[in-house]
Parts: C-alpha cells; sequence; structure tokens
C-alpha cells in the first residue's frame, strides 16, 4: 500500500496515512487515460461553427461569361469555392462532437491519473481545511505552507464556503468535490491537495 504524509494547513507532518492499491497504486493505463481526455475534451465542444456552401452564398446565379470562345476558363458560378467571396468547398456545419466512454473505462483512467499523482509526489493529504473566514490571504498562505503555489487543485468531501470563496479569486487554483473530479483537471493541475476525509470518499465511491 502506497503511503503519504498527512499534513495540517501550517505544512506540518501530522501523521502518515495508507492509500488503497485499487485506487492509488494500480497499473496505470495510459490509453484509458488518453480515451477519456479526448472524450471530455470533445464534449466541451459548442460544434456552432458554420461556414456557407456555394449554394448558400448570394448571388452566383448568372454564368458569368460564355462557355466557349473568351479563351478563359469555363465557369459556371462566381460564387464558385476558387472565387473571392465564394462558398466553402467542405463548410462546417453545427454539429454535436459528443461522444460516451464506458463506465469501467472512466473509472480506470481515474485511478490511473490518482496512481500517477501519487507516483510523482504531487498528492498533499490535508487533515483538515478550515478556515476561520473567507478570504483569499488565507488560502494563498495555506497553499505556501504546502508548496503548492503553481496551479492546485483542491478536493474537498463536503460544501465548505469558506474553501470555495477563499479560492477562487487565485489563478489556476480550482476546488472540487470528490464527486465531481475528473481525469482532465487531475491532469492539468501540478498539485492534488485533498483532504483525508476526502480520501476515505474516493476508496470508498471508486473501490
Amino acid at each position: 500500500m502506497p503511503k503519504v504524509n498527512v499534513y495540517n494547513i501550517n505544512g506540518e507532518v501530522v501523521e502518515e496515512m495508507e492509500l488503497s492499491d485499487d485506487i492509488f497504486g494500480i497499473e496505470i493505463n495510459e490509453h484509458a487515460v488518453y480515451e477519456v481526455v479526448k472524450n471530455q475534451l470533445a464534449n466541451k465542444r459548442q460544434g456552432t461553427q458554420s461556414a456557407k456552401t456555394r449554394a448558400e452564398v448570394r448571388g452566383g446565379g448568372r454564368k458569368p461569361w460564355r462557355q466557349k470562345g473568351t479563351g478563359r476558363a469555363r465557369q459556371g458560378s462566381i460564387r464558385s469555392p476558387q472565387w473571392k467571396g465564394g462558398g466553402v468547398v467542405f463548410a462546417p456545419k453545427p454539429r454535436d462532437y459528443s461522444y460516451s466512454v464506458p463506465k469501467k473505462v472512466k473509472r480506470l483512467a481515474l485511478k490511473s491519473v490518482l496512481t500517477s499523482k501519487v507516483l510523482e509526489n504531487e498528492i498533499i493529504v490535508v487533515d483538515e481545511l478550515n478556515l476561520n473566514a473567507p478570504k483569499t490571504k488565507e488560502m494563498i498562505n495555506v497553499l505556501k505552507n504546502l508548496k503548492a503555489d503553481k496551479k492546485a487543485l483542491i478536493v474537498i468531501d463536503k460544501k465548505d464556503e469558506n474553501v470555495i470563496l477563499a479560492s477562487r479569486n487565485i489563478p489556476n487554483v480550482q476546488t472540487a468535490y470528490v464527486n465531481t473530479i475528473n481525469v482532465y483537471d487531475i491532469l492539468k493541475y501540478n498539485s492534488f491537495i485533498i483532504t483525508k476525509e476526502a480520501v476515505k470518499k474516493v476508496e470508498e465511491v471508486y473501490a
């Protein structure tokens, strides 16, 4: 079982914690991670891009010049793609890019990225995140104490307004609940800060 230190908000080690092998100690499956990240990014796409084909561009109904005898190439419309102001050959149209990935693949990918955070020493377990007030300055100090002052994802087990409000104005810092963590966000942030109770919940939910 992998073991990690548990810190308090002052950055001091208070205890050592054993993590579940089933969640934080599996064999990393890079292909599953790739598939899930690709799926998340595809599902985020708006798919609202649109351009006009030659049939949709206004004008171009009359043949610009006669078929033969001019010495020029034959043309049927000034709205053909090779003309300035003409239509687009394979014009993009609004479409839905979203698709689904099997639950087992999603779960495998999540366990893989959690394991990678342990192996790369990017997981920071804190005993509890108790802030006296929802002040950004307090959260900045906590992140400095934990040596996580770059990009950080903070995972909590239940709603805590002080933590959420104190974090939201800090660039490159995001908060999430146990049931909302995802593969892309875990990979996106350098530091994965999680409370001790949240670790227990992750092991309970994803085991």
